[in-house]
């Protein structure tokens, strides 16, 4: 007994429009104002005794956002690395007496990681100063947006 498959009709993939002059100085304007960020971010870091991976670790502890404390492969997800570098990374914080290792009381495979006080000061001097970064870098990241958003191919209409 042989199969009858339905016969799709096949579309051509939606090719998207051509990037314009505006459009690739648009990306330029954009990966420059991150790399001043992170430039920022990282100097910010050193003078708070941090490396900037340190930094990002902390952050992403603290900025968890369910409701319990995130493990170390949430760590590698966050700072989008191999696993056994998250845990090196965590070896190292420990170390330094940054974070803390608790076991998951509901699975004890699991290890928790939470911040200590240090971390805790580092990181709230450290975020103000990024936020009112953020802050100064406001407008031209908004008119950045503002061009993507009025590309006259742009079909996101919500």
């Amino acid at each position: 007994m042989t199969r009858h498959h339905a016969v799709r009709p096949r579309m051509a993939p939606v090719q998207p429009a051509r990037p314009d002059r505006q459009d690739y100085r648009t990306l330029s304007d954009l990966r420059y104002l991150i790399r001043r960020f992170l430039e920022f971010s990282q100097t910010a870091a050193r003078s708070a005794g941090l490396t900037s991976r340190q930094h990002q670790a902390l952050l992403a502890i603290k900025g968890f956002k369910r409701d319990d404390s995130p493990t170390i492969g949430d760590l590698a997800e966050r700072l989008r690395i191999q696993h056994h570098s998250a845990v090196e990374l965590a070896d190292r914080l420990a170390e330094a007496g940054l974070i803390t290792r608790t076991h998951d009381p509901h699975d004890r495979r699991r290890v928790l990681l939470g911040l200590t006080d240090a971390a805790e000061e580092h990181l709230a001097s450290l975020s103000a100063i990024h936020l009112e970064e953020l802050h100064r870098l406001r407008p031209a990241l908004l008119e950045i947006l503002n061009r993507v958003a009025a590309r006259p191919d742009n079909d996101d209409h919500t």
